[in-house]
């Protein structure tokens, strides 16, 4: 048993060492689906003399070769030697460290990658220089994507946020058709007297009648720039499942320099993400002057900016803005990063300058934004976690 054990672990450092002969001290051969795995990483890790990069090695030289055929082969190879999660982490360094984003302008190389989350931002990126023969191959692959984001997010998203509609909708005073007993009898059992078996309705808690529910308000507002890539695409996917909400009018805006509102293209979060453009500058001032400009119901409507706060606008002007819209009853909500890539870089200034106005900025996971949005739908203090807030 020890010497399977010993046996594997050196297996496992021999694939981390690389294949240099007498480099890495553990006297072990790889052999078959143990030399390609070898093969793969040292196209991708591996390094020329001098140390560059930092990569395993002393005289191996990283490259996947100039043409799309060779890379078409590695991609092939690496889907069957490593698992998904793996995959799509071998992809994202590919592309950085071997300047490989050109050759994903190709239809055929599309085909061969595992589709995540930053892959579809570094598409997003080249929309641009994308050729037309590639765009029905790259939306094939981004609808893939936001399908499977929208099939996991979707069912949570409605439900959270149907209950804090219901309970923001409730009314404490109710006519005695509109009394919602269940939770009249629940909210009164410490008032239950064992002497007359009853439970005395000290609180009355209502249903909001048709007439009386208001329809709430949520304006997404989207920084462009290219290191909000992934939160651009769950921003898009959370704003085509809240408009498929009867109860919330959604309007999603994304900004760089410039602001565009992408509200009618909700229907379909594809859209709605061709239609962005990551890379350039940010103007958040600007964004929620626009922002601001749309709000016809303060008190019934919440903003959610998501951003890494690294404003090129006017800063004073910007907290104004935040303050005058918290002000009129606006629930404000400031996303440093919607994503699982862990804690963003951001600007800790104007981080800080947001928490002075009562509008913490901190980092959250998909997981957690149904539950964010209920609580300032419900208007009561949000669920922040602990390591990613800035207090």
């Amino acid at each position: 048993m020890t010497a399977s054990v010993n046996d594997e672990r050196l297996r496992r450092w021999r694939l981390v060492l690389g294949a240099e002969s007498g480099a890495d001290g553990t006297g072990r051969t790889l052999t078959g689906t143990d030399a390609a795995m070898d093969g793969a990483l040292t196209s991708l890790y591996g390094r020329s003399a001098g140390g560059a990069n930092g990569s395993r090695g002393s005289s191996r030289s990283a490259g996947l070769g100039a043409s799309a055929p060779s890379v078409a082969r590695w991609l092939g190879d690496i889907r069957t030697y490593f698992p998904s999660s793996v995959v799509q982490v071998m992809q994202r360094d590919a592309i950085d460290r071997l300047g490989l984003s050109a050759l994903l302008l190709e239809p055929e190389m599309l085909e061969a990658v595992e589709a995540d989350v930053h892959l579809v931002g570094t598409l997003l990126s080249l929309n641009k220089a994308m050729p037309e023969t590639t765009k029905e191959t790259a939306r094939a692959v981004v609808r893939k994507v936001v399908e499977e984001l929208e099939k996991k997010l979707a069912t949570r998203t409605r439900s959270t946020l149907t209950g804090a509609l219901d309970r923001s909708a409730r009314i404490n005073r109710p006519r005695h058709r509109d009394i919602d007993w269940d939770r009249t009898i629940r909210a009164n059992l410490k008032n239950y007297l064992p002497e007359f078996n009853t439970v005395v309705p000290e609180r009355l808690i209502g249903y909001g009648r048709a007439s009386q529910a208001v329809k709430k308000e949520v304006v997404l507002c989207i920084d462009q720039s290219g290191s909000m890539a992934a939160s651009v695409v769950y921003a898009s996917v959370f704003g085509a499942v809240l408009a498929s909400m009867r109860s919330i009018a959604t309007r999603l805006v994304v900004f760089d320099t410039a602001v565009v509102d992408l509200t009618d293209q909700l229907d379909d979060p594809v859209d709605v993400l061709f239609g962005t453009q990551l890379g350039g500058g940010t103007d958040i001032n600007r964004a929620l002057a626009y922002c601001q400009s749309q709000i016809t119901r303060p008190a019934d409507t919440v903003v959610v900016l998501i951003s890494d706060l690294y404003e090129g606008g006017i800063r004073d002007e910007m907290l104004k803005r935040v303050a005058a819209m918290k002000a009129s009853g606006v629930q404000f909500v400031t996303l440093l990063a919607l994503s699982d890539e862990g804690a963003p870089a951001y600007d800790r200034e104007h981080a800080a300058a947001l928490a002075a106005l009562g509008a913490p900025a901190f980092a959250c996971t998909p997981d957690l934004f149904p539950d964010v949005m209920a609580a300032a739908i419900e208007k009561r203090p949000l669920p922040i976690p602990d390591m990613a807030a800035h207090q």
